[in-house]
């Protein structure tokens, strides 16, 4: 079965943001991400190699007011071309789940091309910040993509101390997630649902 490249290059221009981004579904995890906010910068290579996207971001954003227009719009940008470069679904497996641990923390991401956008998500309260990194932006970039990708989207921190390796987890289980979920088996015929759409 011959499978055509699944990919997608956007931009999103705001009058707090600028983004570019391509992204390849069928990858090998390569990333050329910058945002401007290096924490941010080391969660997307690691949701992009552990995911097998091939993902490239360039932004520029407002980050001397805050971080968060810039996590929130480079998820909006990143949902947007997750959704088109899925297409119309086609033999994708659908469904995807991981565990990954990180030392002492352990995160468990559920996701769904369902088309029906929704986050479930369950961390920790009072997370410290990772430097200048809100740890609350977290949980707003995967709202960002979930609705924008039309992912039905559960993550939980299960264990953790550590704000950067409860992040690290959530990133690295996101990927492979989704890794499972877009990838095609063969089995599949057509689009996986009784409706015949997604």
């Amino acid at each position: 079965m011959t499978i055509p490249a699944r990919s997608a290059s956007l931009e999103r221009t705001t009058g707090e943001t600028q983004i570019k981004l391509s992204l390849s579904l069928d990858g090998e995890g390569r990333s050329d991400i910058r945002t401007g906010i290096p924490f941010f910068d080391h969660m997307l290579t690691l949701l992009s190699r552990h995911g097998l996207l091939d993902l490239e971001i360039a932004a520029k954003g407002d980050i001397e007011v805050d971080y968060h227009h810039t996590v929130e719009d480079v998820g909006i940008t990143l949902g947007q071309a997750l959704s088109k470069a899925l297409g119309d679904k086609t033999g994708i497996r659908r469904y995807g789940h991981a565990y990954v641990p990180m030392d002492e923390a352990l995160a468990r991401v559920v996701v769904d091309c369902s088309g029906r956008p929704f986050l479930a998500y369950e961390a920790p309260r009072g997370v410290e910040a990772i430097g200048l990194f809100p740890f609350q932006l977290v949980e707003e970039f995967l709202r960002a993509v979930a609705v924008n990708a039309g992912l039905t989207l559960h993550v939980w921190i299960l264990a953790g101390r550590d704000a950067h390796h409860m992040a690290e987890a959530v990133f690295k289980a996101l990927g492979r997630a989704l890794d499972i979920a877009v990838s095609h088996d063969d089995r599949v015929k057509g689009i996986p649902s009784t409706k015949g759409v997604l």
